[in-house]
């Protein structure tokens, strides 16, 4: 990466996807603020010159607000931001409670809210434009009978809208605003789940990796022209039937 190093934050970065982007980021030469619930104890990460850990929910304010200020205080300015911190369970839709739509909306959509309002913020103040990039479903687009999801796709679908209206809204501050819409992927959230049921979710027949999230996230936020954009990562799922 020509130039001077930039700041990147990611939510939800003690595991999984998140975990897999933040390495990437920083084998890339980037700085990072990562955050999850406990990432300091999580094991995942050791804080380090180019790299600081913030704990605390994503869907509280305050939280978002410790991100952003750690990420100035340590280095200088937010030049791009991953919304990757997200919650998913499967349950036929009359047996979703009020609790568990709460739970959703904290994580999945406060979450977002919060810290890219702040970020979208200070990137306008910085002048030099950035790049904002969300993990959301391919299942959003391409819903399948034998994964009962219809309340966590209410989040997610949320997400591929806003994206689209926030690349609208800032693209002449060059401010750009993407997401990543992977299928199945292996994760510690599927570690229960068989390998041919994961298979199954792609017409590829095969289970997305972790790298290959981080690929596709790396590139959105360097592809200086892309705005807007919805790109999904799983075998060809969100084409149809298969």
């Amino acid at each position: 990466m020509a130039g001077e190093a930039k700041t990147v934050i990611v939510t939800g970065a003690s595991q999984g996807i998140g975990a897999g982007v933040a390495k990437a980021f920083l084998d890339r030469g980037y700085r990072v603020v990562a955050n999850s619930r406990r990432i300091t104890k999580s094991g995942a990460f050791s804080a380090s010159d180019h790299l600081a850990l913030v704990d605390g929910d994503v869907g509280d304010p305050q939280t978002a607000t410790k991100i952003a200020e750690t990420a100035v205080a340590r280095f200088g300015s937010i030049n791009a931001l991953v919304n990757n911190a997200g919650i998913f369970f499967t349950k036929r839709f009359t047996d979703y409670t009020a609790e568990d739509f709460r739970s959703l909306v904290s994580t999945n959509l406060e979450g977002f809210l919060y810290i890219t309002q702040l970020v979208i913020r200070r990137m306008l103040s910085q002048k030099t434009g950035g790049s904002v990039v969300t993990i959301t479903a391919s299942l959003a687009d391409n819903p399948i009978a034998g994964v009962p999801a219809a309340i966590p796709m209410i989040t997610k679908g949320g997400l591929n809208a806003v994206t689209r209206q926030l690349a609208m809204e800032y693209a002449r501050e060059g401010i750009r605003v993407n997401a990543v819409a992977p299928g199945a992927v292996a994760t510690p959230l599927h570690k229960d789940t068989p390998e041919d049921v994961m298979k199954g979710l792609s017409p590829m027949g095969r289970v997305s990796t972790v790298s290959e999230i981080a690929d596709a996230v790396l590139y959105l936020t360097e592809a200086q022209t892309v705005t807007g954009e919805v790109l999904h990562v799983d075998g060809g799922a969100h084409r149809g039937k298969w």
